[in-house]
């Protein structure tokens, strides 16, 4: 089973960091909340499509966590991706890209604190492993630029970003019993509501970038493969590996986001990003293989 949930986290981190590039690609094209809204809207619109058989009989145990499911939406979908896409005209992806090394760090303080999960000295070392490996690729192989950084606004926002994920993450232990699609559909709703307020804010501040070509393009893409696929193949994973363990793959994101850019725009492939890689996933290995002997 673990095998299966180690195909389907490397899948959702390919889609996740393509998000992250698609993001960068829809500055200019469409508003971030805008694209929010639209996200969620085409995913809502294709969750129901793929649920239609599963709602009426998961209607009951939907009604009875309807609070908790929106939340759910909210924090998750809503909260990370417009906390993200903002991030994305404010800061620069080398700061994204080591902020949110702090996801799983935080899914394992929350799990520690609230439910008291156990958590190993090799899982700790494999988390510190893969950190490195994302300072090295974010610093071009030179950890002295780190010192450099402007923190900014966009920052901030990425720190929210990271805990709405992380909360997320977490939270997702105590999801009702549904089939996967209508959970998908549900969270895509929660997403489409309560994303709009935050759309009318923007229209209403004058920063509303109506689509172009290109935002509409980003807008379908985001809302098929990192909004349906990899939330579904998350959701999967936390179900089979528990979401500590899960949420040490996040760690490939910028590595995979490193990957994308060197094939789309052409940059280098630099010696420094085989080390990188092989850190992150040394890392996750060996998180990855303590925290399985501890669950059995």
């Amino acid at each position: 089973m673990h095998r299966t949930a180690y195909v389907l986290l490397l899948l959702t981190m390919l889609f996740w960091a393509a998000n992250a590039v698609a993001g960068k690609f829809a500055v200019g094209h469409i508003s971030p909340m805008l694209l929010v809204t639209l996200r969620w809207l085409v995913a809502a619109v294709l969750a129901a499509w793929l649920a239609r058989k599963k709602l009426r009989g998961d209607w009951p145990a939907i009604r009875s966590n309807l609070p908790f499911l929106f939340l759910l939406g909210a924090a998750g979908f809503t909260g990370f991706n417009a906390a993200l896409y903002s991030a994305l005209n404010y800061t620069t992806a080398i700061n994204v890209s080591i902020e949110q090394a702090g996801l799983p760090i935080v899914i394992f303080l929350a799990n520690f604190l609230l439910f008291r999960m156990k958590v190993t000295w090799l899982q700790i070392l494999g988390v510190v492993l893969t950190i490195i490996g994302i300072a090295l690729t974010a610093s071009h192989g030179d950890f002295t630029r780190l010192a450099g950084l402007d923190l900014n606004f966009g920052d901030a926002l990425m720190l929210l970003a990271v805990l709405s994920y992380g909360g997320y993450s977490v939270a997702l232990r105590f999801k009702p019993v549904i089939h996967w699609t209508t959970m998908i559909f549900v969270l895509s709703v929660a997403a489409v509501v309560s994303s709009i307020p935050f759309t009318l804010w923007e229209y209403g501040a004058g920063h509303t970038i109506l689509p172009d070509m290109t935002g509409w393009a980003i807008a379908l893409f985001t809302a098929v493969f990192p909004s349906i696929l990899g939330q579904v193949f998350y959701i999967w994973s936390n179900e089979m590996i528990g979401s500590n363990r899960a949420g040490l793959f996040i760690n490939l994101v910028p590595i995979f986001g490193t990957l994308l850019s060197i094939a789309l725009l052409g940059e280098a492939f630099e010696a420094f990003h085989a080390v990188a890689i092989v850190l992150v996933l040394g890392g996750i290995w060996l998180a990855e293989h303590s925290g399985r002997k501890l669950a059995l």
